[in-house]
């Protein structure tokens, strides 16, 4: 290996939101895959469009916040914001293209043979479809609808973000046609949210099922919203505005505040992207266009229906049940038993959990069980992003209520999350809360708690560490690890973690925690460099790891100078690798493994061999600059040697999946894995099966479908 030799250099590296891209395509590609239930499929092209939406919302709207403010400088790849966005518009239409392609082709024709109908004209509609459609509107769609006119007296009005609107071309009753001069007058008409999407209306034939979009039905109205006037053209639009907050918390007296009053302005924020039908009237866009100051390389043409979101109702249709997987229940952890003590059970061993092949159920009992325990005398945690009607919530204030210190670390800042996590730290402050609000310019995405409690031979702690969110919802669809433990070693640094977020105290060391945004980056560093010394050495040396994303320039050089000293480096990065293979002599001896399947890949591993006294880590940071550098993340030891077996076991059975799995090519592009002749492993679908295996039939807990939710940026 040359000493000198540049790992920087912008070729060696992918831009980050050109690789989301890619992995939006791959999301894509389970809805073109033949060997998957047809609503599962359906599914997966859902969340591409919610995907895109948000990606649209944060990344694309800051990349245009640079152009406007001339910021120049250039990315890892060497692309300035200007060159990002024009390549990220040219992937976007090829991937939108390919999205209504399998929607339009395959889908919805396959939909049709198993006796689903989608209509997607009004005026494919039979007498009896038209009676029903037209009473629903009169009964139940008009009373809700605002149509508003623009004129001179009336401004155009604000058309709010991700909303389903139709827009419409009218003239006066009494002009005539052929004069020239009739003035074609504008307006609009948002499709309420508050109605399904999807009706159900009759069929023409017995046993099947088919349904009408809640715009098509709209649209066949229309003429009825505006009774004086003759509707010359009518069409759905839907607009994506700029919603990353820009917060200044220096300057901010009260953040809560601040993010309140931030949060409305993502409401009228920039129009950053404007969806039309594709054979929109020209005189309706120009308008559009012009009112919603929209470039022409923001406006996309969709050939289909706008938003296909709704195909994630359609997933949950009655019926069809041989359209879609079986169910998967969360198993029990085998060494909890509901209702036990679970602090003792802690006692007796530090215990690992694998989120949703086992049930969340034991996180939930270690916040319930101590609030209500006459020893627990307090409880801190982290919460990053809970559910609509979390248990733990519940939990925390009942604890506060029955006179136990607790004190929790709400981050406000969790995107999109924000207006929730608003509620929920006013109503735990109602109850006697101590409720911290996060460090000044950093996000706090650790996972912790700990419980303090007092035993015979004194004060003992009690901790959960994990890769994912105190969220009992999220827990049933995302893949995550977490562990109990009661070491006196984690629970010193547990309450150095809290008493650092609550009073800015910074410990001068610490026992087996590693926190960031001051210590985490330069442990992974020094890891990585000792693996390389080792292969210097001439002993073996690999580094595998599992996480979501990877773009951290330093720690990526760190692993091509590790590569190209011998290191062996297997990776499974679910989203964002701006990471190359196969550069002769930097990045010959890295793989990359990508999975997408009925769960979302979420949880980080990071596994060091050094020279066979092995070293194996998790936590709740990516190798991503905004982990490593501006939030607060935990990353912690797995030292108990079963749990290392099961937490290697984990590891390399996502390495060796062949269904399921991606890998990265030298030239950028991801492919299935060759499967012929090789015996088939799908790593969700063993686990599930593993955690079954594990514990006694009769004990399942949840009955919940699986499905990916849209990926949190």
């Amino acid at each position: 290996m040359e000493k000198d030799k540049d790992f920087l250099k912008s070729e060696y590296y992918e831009n980050r939101e050109l690789s989301w891209l890619k992995f939006n395509h791959r999301v894509l590609n389970e809805a073109r895959d033949k060997n998957i239930p047809l609503l599962e499929r359906l599914k997966f092209v859902s969340i591409t469009s919610s995907n895109l939406d948000e990606f649209f919302m944060v990344r694309v709207a800051s990349l245009k916040d640079m152009v406007h403010a001339g910021y120049k400088k250039k990315d890892i790849a060497g692309m300035t914001a200007k060159e990002q966005l024009e390549a990220i518009n040219k992937d976007t239409r090829a991937l939108v293209e390919m999205q209504y392609s399998t929607y339009n082709r395959s889908l919805v024709p396959l939909l049709h043979n198993h006796h689903i109908q989608i209509i997607d004209a009004y005026e494919n509609l039979t007498q009896e479809q038209e009676e029903y459609v037209d009473r629903y509107f009169e009964e139940t769609v008009y009373p809700v609808l605002t149509p508003m006119a623009v004129d001179a007296s009336r401004p155009f009005p604000l058309i709010r973000n991700k909303s389903l609107n139709i827009a419409a071309l009218l003239t006066k009753k009494g002009d005539k046609k052929e004069d020239k001069k009739v003035e074609l007058e504008f307006a609009t008409v948002q499709v309420p949210s508050v109605l399904s999407r999807i009706v159900q209306i009759p069929s023409q034939e017995e046993g099947d099922k088919t349904f009408i979009l809640l715009e098509q039905i709209i649209e066949r109205n229309i003429h009825r919203l505006f009774l004086n006037y003759h509707v010359v053209c009518a069409y759905p639009y839907r607009i994506m505005r700029n919603a990353d907050l820009t917060i200044d918390e220096d300057e901010a007296e009260d953040l809560l505040q601040e993010i309140q009053k931030q949060l409305k302005k993502r409401q009228w924020g920039e129009v950053i992207r404007l969806e039309v039908e594709e054979k929109i009237d020209k005189r309706l866009l120009s308008i559009l266009k012009e009112e919603l100051h929209i470039a022409q390389e923001d406006i996309f043409k969709i050939n289909g229906p706008l938003d296909l979101t709704f195909l994630m109702k359609m997933y949950g249709i009655e019926g069809g049940e041989e359209l879609r997987l079986q169910v998967y229940r969360p198993q029990r952890v085998p060494q909890i038993e509901p209702g036990e003590d679970i602090f003792e059970i802690i006692r007796k061993g530090d215990i690992l959990l694998h989120h949703p092949y086992q049930t969340f159920d034991p996180v939930v009992d270690f916040i319930r069980q101590a609030s209500t325990d006459p020893e627990v005398l307090a409880i801190k945690q982290t919460l990053y992003r809970v559910s609509g009607n979390s248990p733990i919530i519940a939990s925390l204030a009942q604890a506060a209520e029955n006179g136990k210190q607790v004190s929790v670390l709400v981050e406000l800042k969790a995107r999109f999350d924000e207006e929730n996590n608003i509620v929920w730290a006013k109503k735990l402050e109602k109850a006697g809360c101590h409720v911290i609000y996060g460090l000044v310019g950093l996000k706090t995405h650790s996972k912790i708690a700990l419980v303090v409690r007092k035993e015979e031979d004194g004060i003992r702690r009690y901790v959960h560490l994990g890769t994912g969110n105190y969220n009992d919802s999220t827990a049933k669809l995302y893949t995550d690890l977490g562990m109990f433990t009661c070491s006196e070693a984690i629970g010193e640094d547990a309450t150095a973690v809290f008493n650092m977020l609550s009073g800015y105290s910074e410990p001068p060391s610490w026992n087996k925690l590693i926190v960031a945004p001051i210590w985490l980056r330069k442990r992974f560093l020094k890891l990585i460099k000792r693996e390389i010394k080792h292969a210097q050495s001439g002993k073996e040396a690999f580094i595998k790891a599992k996480m979501n994303s990877l773009c951290d320039q330093e720690i990526i050089a760190a692993l091509y100078e590790a590569s190209a000293a011998g290191v062996k480096i297997e990776l499974v990065v679910r989203g964002i690798c701006c990471l190359k293979v196969g550069i002769p002599e930097v990045s010959e001896n890295i793989v990359v493994h990508s999975i997408v399947g009925n769960f979302l890949e979420h949880s980080r591993i990071f596994w060091f061999h050094n020279d066979g006294q092995e070293e194996i880590y998790m936590g709740s940071a990516d190798w991503m600059p905004r982990n490593l550098d501006r939030r607060v993340e935990i990353m912690f030891p797995v030292e108990n040697e079963k749990l290392m077996d099961e937490v290697r076991h984990v590891l390399e059975t996502q390495l060796a999946d062949n269904t399921k799995a991606h890998i990265l090519q030298p030239d950028g592009k991801y492919e299935k894995v060759d499967k012929r002749g090789k015996k088939l492993v799908n790593s969700q679908q063993q686990f599930c099966e593993e955690a079954k295996k594990a514990i006694p039939k009769k004990v399942n807990v949840y009955q919940d479908r699986v499905f990916i939710p849209a990926e949190p940026m």
